[in-house]
């Protein structure tokens, strides 16, 4: 099994085996057709036996695997010479295996997340509800109250604030509202609802950032505004829509089956 940077020579076969499982795979499934920067290109990296593509993965702040049980190896054996990812992130069986070949020789992980179901949904599961809840694109003079939602949902589900961690938290927030790729929910004159879409694929896009205020949970707001912005992405974006989310946040998951998703695999992330 040999490890070699991706290239135009194994890009086709590449996205070829990613496509194999869309809704696990889209991240790396976008890196790979659409950020041409160098370091980005650099750090994804394909498992090849013979002609064959046995896995690719992304050795970045996050390191992204999508591998064969055959190509844990030499993956494992590429991440003891890398440093640099907070977390570990991929189906549940194979970060297992991963982690199994690289933990006596890595710094021990601060939470781990065993086990987030992976949901998705298309048209024809999509539960249509009618609702006074308006929903629509994030204004960029609302970044504020945009980026204050998407703090408080990563704070909640990675056990840190993004505003202290990641010095371009905001950068980042204006920047996928500029490119309208953050969707707000309003009720009466209030911001109801946040999410955003995040890696994109031709089979799926992934929502990120599903949030609504404590305060104003219980109402139904959150599943009509969800439907509603499903709704409007579906065909329009994607053929179908994925996200995933821990097994714990059993509200959450209550709220993607309400709408229509469907649990269709299990991912596993470590953070450090």
């Amino acid at each position: 099994m040999r490890l070699e940077r991706i290239s135009p020579a194994t890009e086709t076969a590449a996205l070829a085996y990613l496509s194999g499982s869309p809704y696990e795979n889209v991240f790396i499934s976008y890196l790979v057709l659409f950020d041409r920067a160098s370091a980005t290109r650099n750090n994804v990296f394909v498992a090849m036996d013979g002609n064959r593509v046995r896995g690719v993965t992304y050795f970045g702040r996050q390191l992204v695997l999508a591998s064969d049980v055959e190509a844990l190896d030499a993956f494992a054996e590429r991440a003891v010479r890398y440093h640099g990812e907070r977390t570990i992130v991929g189906p549940r069986e194979t970060v297992r295996g991963f982690w199994d070949r690289l933990q006596n020789r890595h710094a021990r992980p601060r939470i781990v997340r065993d086990r987030q179901l992976v949901m998705m949904i298309d048209r024809r599961r999509l539960r249509r509800l009618d609702s006074p809840v308006r929903v629509r694109h994030a204004r960029l003079d609302e970044w504020a109250a945009v980026a204050d939602s998407s703090a408080q949902m990563i704070e909640q589900e990675l056990a840190c604030d993004p505003r202290r961690a990641s010095p371009e938290f905001v950068a980042n927030v204006r920047q996928m509202i500029e490119s309208d790729r953050w969707w707000v929910g309003e009720s009466g004159e209030r911001l109801c609802f946040f999410c955003n879409v995040g890696p994109w694929c031709h089979k799926t896009a992934q929502l990120q950032g599903v949030w609504t205020p404590p305060e104003l949970r219980g109402r139904g707001l959150a599943t009509a505004a969800l439907s509603a912005v499903c709704d409007e992405l579906l065909d329009a974006a994607s053929p179908t829509l994925s996200l995933y989310v821990n097994d714990f946040n059993t509200g959450a998951i209550a709220l993607y089956r309400r709408v229509g998703f469907e649990h269709v695999s299990d991912f596993q992330t470590l953070l450090f």
